[in-house]
């Protein structure tokens, strides 16, 4: 029996049997206060090539109450395992479908939500990858396009947005009926319906005669924190930059951005309706680098609306066609028009976002950019860091080999060809083939068909005087793991270079130069008889996708002088290079802190300084000797609070310390200065104890008993809002006791009753890793849970609980027998074997590290 997945097979013969003309939707959401379920009404018209042929319509729902094929009532029992079976088809058909569908609280098809503030009722969809058929019956793939009709009847006093323009609402009583027009033809993932008293704010995007209606929305709740302004100079960008590079205008008719509570994803690129995470609207003090990543989300989504809304995929293994181009479009629509905000966004994206696809490209499950997808279950577990990040890597890649003008002629011809179609990879590579004179074939072989990471390696000998007399690149191409998919290659790189010195206290770029680098060696004579300089760097401006290694002289100095360098970039690569070489078990733990303890005070990006706490944070817990460990993490929380009490009053760096101190603070003078900040008993100038920050204060009290559930109640009253019931459910998971660790697995294991945020929260509070001992009991139940929560929970919801509650800090080699074993007998979907297979390789790979921190230890 399918369940709810669909094959690509299955997806191939229907796309070659129908055609889809339109559909016109009608849901009754006048019970949406009281939850239970909704009335839906589909009537889908479509053609099929063959006459009398079978085929199916997907619908997920409690109930049917109505099927008629072409006027002719069919049995409800068609209705079965989330599809309905249709036979005897006519050349041109009608099909009407009424369904009880059903609200939900998990993120997918449409997500009902209370706002404990004003007890008002609010909804949004979220259908990618197959959830429109909760809501209304579907053919759910994405090359069956159509043309949508929603008529919405919700209660008197709502706002309803969706694809097309709001119309006024007409009805006198408690009810009104909102009847939108029909949309272009689009993929049924990207349809939306957005429905409850939402606030907005409107603008809208002027370009001589074009006229683009702008739409901002969030609760009413979280109004007054809506700088729409700053939202809507993001958005003007990236029409300017994208209408230009891609010569083809906007092609909806209007842009709303729609902030909704208890969103799975960052966003979600619905045609000319965008959702948020409404996390997004700051309630308190957040740094810079929290309004980068906003901006290069608006600005991701926005480029959705050309690369998958307008052209889209013919089926989900050219995923990371839409999700790669957004994630490159994103980068350059934020660097480099004019007066921008953030010039250096490419240092934030070497540091975050290649370093999530570099861990992603050495687990067991990493695959080829262009994966393989067999079904819908393979694809709900491809939304990755190779998929985004590397994807958008190699594309830049890409773009520095055809040139950045080939690259978006091509685009712009591709966009003209194929408006309101479906395209696979070919269509791309053939306009950008003739847009740039180049064969892609054999770079499209080696980048997006192979599997894995190079590493990029400099041999360097000198002289007695420090003169260079060889210089070699060695590429590495690491054998895959076990089980993975793809096979491993060395590639062709593009590189760039760089020579630095101390020039008056700054590390400075005093030589670049750029060449190919291929095969397992590539000779650099340029470098053969020039002074050896403090620093060299490979892959300087992070033109290409390896991972770096600094010669055992760049590392000292790096070391000594990484907050020296001159620029941004730079550093980042270091820092990210640093980094690989602790997660490869190549730098110990103690190394890396020693680094960051010397080089972040100097380290000026907010968003390097950010992403290195959470790394050498992580580095502590599970990369460090746990014999060492309480002595590094005991210097750790010394130097951010001295950090925190030397940074600028009011900085953004002093918030990041606080919340870096705050995270790790341990010694009873340390907890003393978080209560007395608490309290408001101690001040540090300029350091604001906002809403968020006073939660960040708690929970680490919370966690080491140093407050109580009376605590936890009393700051609830202060901020009763869904973001501090969030905040009130991860406290109370991290009381350190038994009786609070049952508690919180009963409530997210035994139960199905929390919102997926909720459980998101009793997940992070229950998995503190200051509490192996407590943890240590839950190995057994986890493993005796997995099938269960697999084939009883919805996929968003299953995949919180698989990766959340993983023995992540039992680094034991039990915890990697126990895995095997459970694999070996449960014989898991594909899927639910990646999620688990994933989480193992982070136990394997904590070993090898803590190995190495081990043998620095002995060194000593």
């Amino acid at each position: 029996m399918p369940g709810t997945n669909l094959t690509r097979e299955e997806a191939r013969t229907r796309a070659a049997l129908l055609h889809v003309d339109a559909y016109d939707i009608e849901l009754d959401l006048s019970s949406a206060r009281d939850g239970g379920t909704f009335r839906s009404t589909t009537v889908v018209r479509f053609t099929a090539n063959q006459p009398g042929a079978s085929t199916f319509i997907d619908l997920v729902a409690p109930a049917v109450r109505e099927i008629v094929l072409n006027g002719e009532p069919v049995a409800l029992e068609a209705f079965a395992d989330s599809r309905i079976a249709l036979s005897g088809l006519a050349e041109q058909n009608e099909l009407r479908v009424v369904a009880d569908c059903a609200f939900t609280n998990t993120g997918e098809g449409l997500h009902r939500f209370v706002d404990p503030v004003d007890g008002e009722t609010y909804l949004y969809s979220q259908f990618e990858v197959p959830d429109a058929r909760r809501v209304f019956a579907s053919f759910e793939q994405p090359d069956l396009k159509a043309a949508f009709r929603f008529t919405v009847t919700a209660p008197r006093g709502w706002v309803v947005v969706s694809n097309s323009p709001t119309p006024e609402p007409v009805g006198d009583g408690d009810t009104q009926l909102w009847s939108f027009a029909p949309t272009g033809r689009i993929s049924t993932y990207i349809t939306a319906i957005i429905a409850g008293p939402y606030v907005g704010v409107f603008d809208e995007f002027v370009d001589g005669e074009q006229r683009v209606p702008l739409g901002i929305y969030c609760r009413p709740s979280l109004r007054e924190f809506l700088d729409a302004d700053a939202i809507f100079d993001v958005t003007r960008q990236g029409f300017t930059y994208f209408q230009e590079k891609f010569d083809f205008a906007y092609p909806f008719e209007k842009y709303d951005q729609l902030f909704v509570p208890e969103f799975n994803a960052g966003a979600m690129e619905n045609a000319g309706a965008v959702t948020f995470r409404d996390q997004y609207v700051f309630r308190s003090k957040v740094t810079d680098a929290s309004y980068e990543a906003r901006a290069t989300t608006i600005l991701h989504e926005l480029a959705h609306m050309w690369f998958g809304n307008l052209v889209t995929m013919e089926w989900w293994n050219d995923l990371w066609l839409n999700e790669s181009f957004a994630t490159y479009a994103e980068m350059v629509a934020q660097v480099e028009p004019a007066g921008t905000r953030w010039p250096n966004g490419w240092t934030t994206f070497a540091n975050q976002m290649k370093t999530w696809a570099y861990r992603q490209d050495q687990l067991p499950s990493t695959h080829p950019i262009m994966a393989e997808i067999n079904d819908l279950e393979d694809v709900q577990v491809n939304f990755d860091g190779i998929t985004y990040a590397k994807g958008a890597s190699v594309l830049k890649q890409l773009v520095a080999y055809v040139g950045q003008d080939a690259f978006f002629e091509g685009v712009r011809a591709y966009f003209k060809q194929h408006a309101w179609g479906n395209t696979t990879l070919a269509d791309l590579l053939g306009a950008l083939e003739k847009a740039s004179g180049r064969d892609l074939k054999t770079w499209s072989k080696s980048w997006l068909e192979t599997a894995g990471i190079n590493i990029l390696r400099p041999e360097i000998a000198v002289d007695a005087d420090g003169v260079i007399t060889s210089f070699a690149v060695r590429q590495e191409a690491p054998a895959l793991p076990e089980g993975a998919k793809g096979t491993s290659a060395l590639r062709p790189h593009r590189i760039a270079i760089g020579s630095y010195d101390l020039v008056e206290g700054k590390l400075v770029r005093v030589d670049r130069i750029e060449l190919d680098v291929d095969g397992e060696l590539t000779e650099v004579p340029q470098l053969v008889g020039r002074t050896r300089p403090a620093v060299v760097l490979l892959n300087d401006d992070d033109l290409s996708y390896a991972k770096l290694r600094l010669d055992e002289a760049s590392l000292t100095a790096v070391t000594a002088h990484l907050g020296d360098f001159a620029e941004p970039l730079p550093r980042a690569l270091c820092w990210a290079a640093a980094w690989d070489m602790t997660r490869d078990g190549e730098l110990a733990t103690r190394d890396y802190l020693a680094l960051a303890i010397a080089g972040l005070p100097e380290e000026s990006d907010i968003g390097v300084v950010q992403s290195v706490h959470r790394q050498v944070k992580l580095a502590l817990h599970l990369y460090a000797d746990p014999a060492w460990r309480e002595a590094g993490l005991g210097r750790w929380a010394a130097a951010a609070e001295e950090r925190l009490r030397s940074a600028v009053a009011g900085s953004d760096h002093q918030l990041a310390w606080a919340k870096a101190f705050a995270s790790v603070a341990r010694t009873p003078e340390q907890l003393a200065l978080l209560a007395g900040l608490l309290t408001g008993g101690v001040e540090v100038p300029g350091l604001a104890i906002d809403t968020d920050l006073r939660w960040d204060l708690l929970t680490r009290l919370v966690a080491v008993g140093q407050a109580d559930e009376e605590a936890i109640a009393a700051e609830l009253e202060r901020d009763n809002t869904a973001a501090g019931q969030e905040k009130a459910a991860t406290c109370r998971a991290a009381r350190p006791t038994a009786e609070a660790k049952a508690e919180a697995w009963a409530s997210v294991v035994d139960s199905d009753e929390l919102t997926n945020y909720v459980q998101e929260a009793v997940i992070s509070g229950f998995a503190v890793a200051d509490q192996r001992e407590l943890l240590t009991p839950y190995v057994g139940p986890y493993f005796d849970a997995l099938l269960n929560i697999w084939e009883t929970r919805s996929h968003e919801i299953a995949q919180q609980l698989i990766i959340g509650l993983y023995p992540a800090y039992e680094v034991e080699p039990a915890t990697l027998e126990a895995t095997d074993a459970w694999l070996a007998a449960a014989q898991p979907a594909p899927a639910l074997a990646r999620l688990v297979v994933e989480s193992r390789a982070g136990v394997e790979r904590a070993l090898t590290a803590q190995a190495a921190d081990r043998a620095a230890s002995a060194r000593a």
